[in-house]
């Protein structure tokens, strides 16, 4: 159960990156995965030649807001009040252009990543608890608390919550939408690279590292697609239903069941509940 949970904070921490963008602009940006892959790659490609560990973190900083700005600018600004299948398709081909440009940039091969911290166990009376999945755990949920605290208490929340709920009364306010966009994707950027080091210190910094995306879409099935909260308990069900079903039931048809029971978990609510646990319910009327 425990493992199951800190491997949940860890989607929770990916799956905010899409609910960010997704509450504030409509938009479903599969090019998230690719935006951590590129942010991993970034960072221990600098780190590799020589910069320091901090210095090489900031730069690579710098370069994922200055990336999800420009995305925004250049790529969706253009498409607003467009069908949202254009604007996921739009961000579907931005993330084979992201991974082609990282491959471009960085090369293909594969980049070892230590962030210093040891994977070894950790004994709490008679449970072994891995030292790095309480680190990653950790990191991920300050993030996320952090970013919880700005969105509920600050203006710059503030904002997002009003542009978020009804984009033409923000405007009406005065709110500049398209600041509020900008700010939002530098924060997905930021996310993906916090996202990318942990999973690439995790399982290696490689081009199959965008894929961890796959993974978050079941968590905002199961939480809702404009919720962080739900993206939180969404990735703490995952994981630990993942966990659970490997351990429990895994050992009587084969193994490989934490492969696809997230999906399954996702289909089920899609039947039961399409909105997840704390989405918002969309009306229409004829």
């Amino acid at each position: 159960m425990i493992s199951g949970l800190l491997a949940g904070v860890m989607y929770s921490l990916v799956a905010i990156g899409f609910v960010l963008i997704y509450k504030t602009s409509g938009v479903l940006n599969f090019a998230q995965g690719s935006m951590l892959l590129f942010a991993a790659l970034t960072f221990v490609s600098l780190h590799e030649e020589g910069l320091p560990f901090w210095i090489a973190f900031v730069l690579t900083l710098a370069i994922m807001v200055l990336l999800g700005v420009l995305i925004e600018k250049i790529v969706l600004r253009p498409l607003i009040n467009q069908p949202p299948i254009t604007l996921f398709m739009a961000t579907l081909g931005l993330s084979y252009i992201i991974e082609g440009g990282a491959q471009f940039v960085w090369g293909t091969q594969v980049h070892q990543l230590d962030l210093g911290i040891a994977d070894v166990p950790l004994p709490l009376n008679s449970i072994l608890i891995s030292q790095f999945d309480i680190f990653c755990a950790g990191v991920a949920g300050a993030i996320v608390a952090v970013l919880g605290v700005v969105l509920q208490y600050t203006r710059v929340g503030l904002a997002f919550r009003a542009a978020a709920f009804d984009q033409y009364a923000a405007l009406n306010t005065g709110l500049r939408l398209p600041r509020i966009w900008a700010i939002t994707w530098g924060v997905a950027g930021f996310i993906a690279l916090v996202g990318g080091l942990l999973w690439g210190a995790r399982t290696g910094v490689q081009f199959s590292l965008s894929l961890v995306v796959l993974k978050s879409l079941p968590v905002l099935v199961v939480g809702g697609f404009d919720s962080i909260i739900g993206a939180i308990v969404g990735g703490l069900l995952v994981g630990l239903t993942e966990t659970l079903m490997e351990v429990y039931v895994g050992p009587f048809i084969g193994g490989g069941i934490d492969q696809w029971i997230a999906y399954a978990l996702a289909l089920a609510f899609l039947l039961i509940k399409p909105t997840g646990l704390f989405g918002q319910r969309s009306v229409e009327r004829v």
